[in-house]
């Protein structure tokens, strides 16, 4: 009967030293680029950490301090939006000895808290939670344990940094810009919240709310039309569904985000319309795919990669000073004007 093949044995500190025959003390001293260690003992040490393969023990790292990982929570994978939120992330980190470990928190309470709570086990020396819908009382928790930056959600804690766009603002350029076009019937697709606590923080809240009022400022108060469904590919579908069934069918949508938009477009394709042919399709986040010639999405951009960049240097600086004082970031949008967007029929 054959044997399963045995597992390698994790190559130690000890090994190490045995190797390059020096104390494990003088290994760790090198290791750690500690003060008192000669040119000639840094060679013997580094030769044998290259001929064994020897890798650091996170959770001994762990016990003497830092671990050097960063944990990032984004709520939905397929949102394309936050891979340029990762993109800056990860090149911030890129020149750091810091090491980033990504999970998705379902765009669930219950769920988020077992990512959260996963995370803070495994000791990692700082976290970024991207649109969290957690309860503020547990994000304050979270803060309390571990340097936090929060990405996508407009509250204020004494306990974490925040980064975010002018959302309010953001909505309000794409009802000018629709509006400059000569639209008047433009409607909006939300996302719907449930949680009446947490609603006011969150971006999608703020787009709703940017929207409503740039209609009545452009005197459009009697056009509002909003569907309520999900920021998801198929909620923007089931969303324009709902509008196009409308007696007075709108002249353009406004997607709260641009995986909506793309929705959207599926439908009027459904329907035999295009944009802007027959309904204009603005969107939110100028994702790369809103940039593609065949998509060409009039979109906001809100700065993605700007974001990710941005949260990173305050979680870093909050590792360096936990104590400091909470900065939130909150940075301006731009519009992109696409081939999605034309004056109406």
């Amino acid at each position: 009967m054959h044997q399963p093949p045995a597992t390698a044995r994790r190559v130690t500190i000890g090994d190490v030293a045995r190797h390059a025959g020096v104390s494990t003390t003088a290994v760790s001293k090198v290791l750690r680029n500690a003060y008192g260690t000669s040119a000639h003992m840094r060679s013997r040490v580094h030769a044998a950490v290259d001929a064994l393969g020897y890798r650091p023990s996170a959770a001994a790292r762990a016990l003497r301090g830092r671990t050097w990982t960063v944990g990032v929570m984004l709520p939905d994978v397929r949102n394309p939006f936050f891979a340029d939120i990762l993109d800056g992330v990860t090149e911030h980190l890129d020149s750091t000895d810091y090491q980033l470990f990504m999970t998705s928190g379902c765009d669930d309470v219950a769920s988020e808290a077992r990512v959260t709570e996963a995370m803070i086990d495994r000791s990692m020396d700082g976290l970024i939670l991207i649109a969290p819908v957690s309860p503020p009382r547990h994000l304050e928790r979270v803060a309390q344990t571990v340097p936090t930056v929060v990405i996508g959600r407009h509250s204020r804690s004494a306990r974490f940094d925040t980064v975010n766009d002018d959302d309010f603002i953001g909505a309000g350029l794409i009802v000018a810009h629709l509006a400059a076009l000569g639209h008047r019937r433009i409607a909006h697709i939300e996302h719907h919240e449930t949680d009446r606590i947490r609603l006011a923080e969150m971006p999608n809240a703020l787009r709703a709310d940017g929207y409503r009022h740039a209609m009545r400022e452009h005197g459009l108060g009697e056009h509002i039309d909003v569907a309520s469904t999900s920021y998801t590919r198929a909620g923007g579908q089931h969303g324009a569904k709902i509008l196009l069934d409308r007696e007075d069918p709108p002249t353009a949508i406004f997607a709260g985000a641009d995986v909506v938009a793309l929705g959207v477009l599926d439908a009027l394709t459904e329907a035999g319309l295009s944009a802007p042919g027959d309904i204009s399709v603005a969107g939110y986040d100028n994702i790369t795919l809103a940039g593609i010639r065949a998509v060409s999405l009039t979109s906001i951009d809100q700065g993605g990669h700007r974001i990710g960049t941005a949260a990173t240097r305050l979680l870093l600086d909050r590792i360096t000073d936990p104590d400091r004082q909470a900065t939130q970031v909150k940075l301006t949008p731009t519009p992109v004007v696409r081939g999605t967007t034309g004056p109406p029929r």
